[in-house]
């Protein structure tokens, strides 16, 4: 496991510096604050889409809303 972990880790290490290193050194006007809360209020409302869209998933499979039409009702009984 030590062998994978290591260079996996060594990998990770690398690109994060090298990533550090590419954004301090990209030059450009400064961004106005305007954008940075757009920037904040379109990432959370991703995440917010995202996990609603999640719950939705798990709900409507334990619920049994992902089974077949078809099913016979002794089957469906069964299950849950």
């Amino acid at each position: 496991m030590l062998a994978i972990a290591a260079p996996l880790l060594a990998l990770l290490v690398v690109a994060i510096w090298y990533a550090a290193q590419s954004w301090t050194a990209l030059e450009g006007p400064d961004m106005p604050p305007g954008l940075y809360v757009a920037m904040i209020l379109g990432i959370l409302f991703s995440i917010l889409i995202g996990s609603g869209l999640m719950a939705l998933v798990f709900y409507s499979s334990r619920h049994g809303y992902d089974e077949p039409p078809n099913q016979p009702d002794e089957e469906r009984r069964d299950r849950g």
